[in-house]
């Protein structure tokens, strides 16, 4: 066991432990720590608690000091060089002719590098653009590309619920999300309806899996065989939530609409299974990339 403190860098980032160097912190406290990057301020996310070592990447930083107000100073003042190194860089960008959206700008706390975050179609060759920009601001120059997913973490906004994006309000790392899942939700694979304001599948679609997973392994499926009170039948429509089948009933006559019943009251004889039509995941392949 080791003592340690979890610490974000960006608002719903992922935690990085540090060594609190026996200081008692609070979940708030803003720090600052060495990291792979350099010198950087976070923000106390975990406070002093004992972590087996099996979930430790050791070596483990140690915590430099709790950031004073010479520090916060910096910060702001690096926020206000942000703004104008966003518009310094679009304005670049243009210039260059290139095909890349700028979606952030971000400064290392020791300014010793500047990040620029983009997003594109493609791969795009920036070589030119770095040079150019490192001859405006003196310092080492990083652009990074980005996927829509990232895009939508860093800048927000209100999903199709009406709510802010669970990734930029508190998810911490992306959670695979495929089309499979929301075929055994039953939904409808309209890229409008399962898709988020990125473009890609909804991040809450996963949320629900292992509850639509469980009730699966209970219930038949659109076409399995099953025995009701009123004969045996074949299921033509399911309804997870409520545990409602609708049967086709062997022994009723044509045009007649399926007999409802709830999942204990059948008796699964032959199950049925999820098809999947490769031509449309092929279709909605692109929902589920990065």
């Amino acid at each position: 066991m080791a003592e340690i403190i979890g610490v974000r860098f960006k608002e719903v980032g992922k935690i990085y432990y540090f060594d609190p160097v026996n200081k008692k912190l609070n979940a708030g406290d803003r720090v600052i720590v060495e990291t792979a990057r350099g010198i950087e301020c976070g923000v106390v996310a975990l406070a002093n608690k004992d972590v087996p070592d099996e979930e430790i990447i050791y070596p483990l930083k140690p915590l430099i000091r709790i950031a004073n107000e010479n520090d916060l100073n910096h910060i702001a003042e690096n926020k206000k060089r942000e703004k104008e190194a966003f518009k310094i860089c679009e304005k670049k960008i243009g210039e260059h002719g290139l095909k890349m959206n700028l979606v952030d700008v971000e400064y290392t706390f020791d300014n010793n590098k500047i990040l620029f975050y983009f997003t594109a179609d493609g791969r795009v060759d920036f070589r030119a653009l770095v040079k150019d920009l490192a001859s405006v601001f003196r310092t080492r120059i990083e652009l990074r590309q980005i996927g829509v997913r990232d895009e939508a973490k860093m800048l927000g906004g209100l999903g199709v619920c009406g709510r802010p994006f669970c990734c930029h309000s508190y998810m911490g790392d992306f959670q695979p999300v495929s089309i499979r899942m929301a075929k055994e939700q039953g939904l409808s694979l309209s890229p409008v309806k399962i898709s988020g304001t990125c473009g890609r599948l909804m991040c809450c679609l996963k949320y629900e899996q292992e509850a639509y997973s469980d009730l699966l392994k209970r219930t038949p499926k659109v076409g399995a065989i099953v025995r009701t009170p009123e004969g045996k039948g074949v299921v033509v429509e399911v309804n997870l939530i409520s545990g409602v089948l609708k049967v086709k009933l062997d022994s009723a006559p044509e045009g007649i609409a399926p007999a409802a019943f709830k999942v204990k009251e059948v008796k699964l004889l032959k199950d049925g299974y999820i098809r999947m039509n490769k031509q449309e995941l092929e279709e909605l392949k692109h929902l589920e990339e990065q």
